[in-house]
């Protein structure tokens, strides 16, 4: 026998990248999301004027949640890549668009600043396309995995320029809170 590990300890090794890679990746997520109140319902982002090609806010969830699940599946399988020539450097790159992937949320929702976020979305784009090509040296699945985070960010960056068009005052647009008034004696 002249193998160091079996298929099935192969197989197990994944697993085990897999199930703390995944998590991870979908927790700082939902976790830059939530800390930067990036839901549809905050009342600065309702009284934005929103491009035709919008879609319902439960679609953002359900997107991100399985986006979320692929990139991190598709690092998993890099990271279990022991001995690829490419492995650190796509490590290294996944690592750097998943930054710039989790500062979008708070500069948009959080600080309102919708033209920095362009620019944020544009810097994810190319880091997310740099890691796509040096997962393909490393693993081909792992790069076919991360192909649908590239349309749905390539299709956010679209979103954001239209938002950041139509609305020119974003950043200082005021929403007031709402009051209750008591109406003055009849």
């Amino acid at each position: 026998m002249n193998q160091l590990a079996s298929p099935t300890q192969l197989r197990m090794s994944l697993l085990r990248w897999a199930l703390f890679v995944v998590p991870a990746v979908m927790f700082l997520g939902f976790l830059s999301g939530a800390v930067s109140g990036s839901n549809g319902d905050s009342a600065w982002y309702q009284a934005l004027i929103k491009p035709a090609l919008q879609p319902p806010s439960w679609v953002f969830p359900v997107a991100w949640t399985t986006l979320y699940f692929l990139i991190g599946l598709a690092f998993a399988m890099v990271l279990h890549a022991r001995g690829a020539q490419y492995r650190a450097p796509a490590i290294v790159l996944f690592l750097i668009q998943f930054a710039i992937n989790l500062s979008w949320s708070p500069v948009f929702f959080g600080q309102h600043k919708v033209s920095t976020a362009f620019f944020i979305i544009l810097a994810m784009i190319i880091a997310a396309i740099a890691t796509t090509f040096v997962f393909a040296r490393v693993r081909k699945a792992a790069a076919w995995l991360m192909v649908p985070y590239l349309v749905w960010i390539t299709f956010a960056a679209g979103l954001n320029f239209e938002i950041d068009r139509k609305n020119p005052d974003a950043e200082t647009l005021y929403v007031p809170a709402v009051t209750s008034q008591i109406g003055k004696g009849s």
